[in-house]
């Protein structure tokens, strides 16, 4: 009996290992997949001279290169955990804080890539104006520099922390976020910043998507595109909401942990991973590569490995 307990126990294992690989193997396979397309679409925005002067793909282009960025960052960490792999508390320190600065940077450039398009459709004739090239890369600019003063804060506080804890180099847990903020004051400092800041940008999305609804309203307005920038202005919202819902990630896996077994656990975390870290970083190639007119027979031209010897690119997206 002893022998037919143990051989069934050993074959549960054997099961649940390989099953565990197999789910690690399809989560990698998806972040790459939607890596490469990223990685495409920058490429694309980067081949013609259209997308490097107009100020809707300049946006476009920073939102991409912080989300593939924040992809490679969240992909390293989800290996290096698979893998058993310890860092050191620096390296992961380095790797934490450029996965937090990419992934803050992205909803401040929604809040201008929507303001963008409220001006586009609202004030058409002061757009050029408005958005120029020099105004579109002061925005940019304005953007990283709010998203560093993000991460200074967060090693300021690490430094005060230092001053009254000894620090062990060698960590003992896999490295992550909350391992390299370690402190209560962090759980304070993360709940008060990501509430300003969703909020602040989703007033943003709302109220542009309000302004644009009351001017598709009235006759003179093209309505193909106030009705495009609304649908692009919804899946904006969509795309904050799911990004806001990834800074809830641990959150929700250490509540799950309580009611679930360990397979099931594992099954949870990376089902999680691929829709709240992995997938809200993926849909702006979906919304513009997709939709918008000018860049979708490009990349599909790039991402079929330039199998046609001739695309003919749409009239620009108004």
């Amino acid at each position: 009996m002893s022998v037919l307990r143990a051989n069934v126990t050993a074959s549960l294992q054997y099961q649940a290992s390989h099953e565990l690989m197999l789910f690690g193997m399809l989560s990698v396979g998806t972040s790459c997949s939607f890596l490469y397309i990223n990685s495409v679409l920058l490429f694309t925005l980067r081949n013609k001279q259209v997308f490097c002067e107009t100020s809707r793909y300049i946006l476009l282009f920073n939102l991409l290169f912080a989300d593939t960025a924040h992809l490679v960052s969240n992909i390293l960490l989800y290996l290096l955990a698979s893998l058993r792999v310890k860092l050191t508390y620096y390296a992961c320190s380095a790797l934490v804080l450029f996965s937090v600065l990419t992934a803050t940077i992205s909803p401040f450039t929604l809040a201008v890539m929507s303001l963008e398009r409220f001006v586009a459709v609202c004030y058409p004739l002061r757009h050029a104006t408005i958005f120029t090239m020099r105004s579109t890369g002061m925005a940019i600019a304005l953007v990283w520099t709010f998203s560093f003063i993000h991460i200074l804060i967060r090693v300021s506080v690490l430094l005060y922390l230092f001053t009254k804890i000894s620090l062990n180099l060698n960590m003992n847990d896999f490295c992550s976020k909350e391992a390299v903020f370690f402190g209560a004051i962090f759980d304070d400092f993360e709940d008060v910043f990501a509430s300003t800041l969703f909020l602040s940008v989703g007033v943003v999305i709302v109220a542009s998507y309000v302004g644009v609804s009351l001017v598709a309203r009235s006759a003179s307005t093209d309505k193909a595109s106030a009705r495009k920038a609304l649908q692009t202005l919804l899946l904006h919202l969509i795309q904050l909401s799911l990004i806001l819902t990834s800074t809830m990630y641990t959150t929700i896996i250490v509540a799950i942990a309580r009611t679930v077994d360990r397979l099931a656990l594992i099954r949870i975390y990376n089902v999680c991973f691929v829709c709240l870290s992995i997938l809200p970083r993926c849909l702006s190639s979906l919304i513009y590569g997709i939709r918008d007119q000018t860049i979708r027979p490009i990349l599909m031209y790039h991402l079929c490995c330039r199998l046609k010897r001739s695309v003919v690119p749409a009239k620009a997206e108004k």
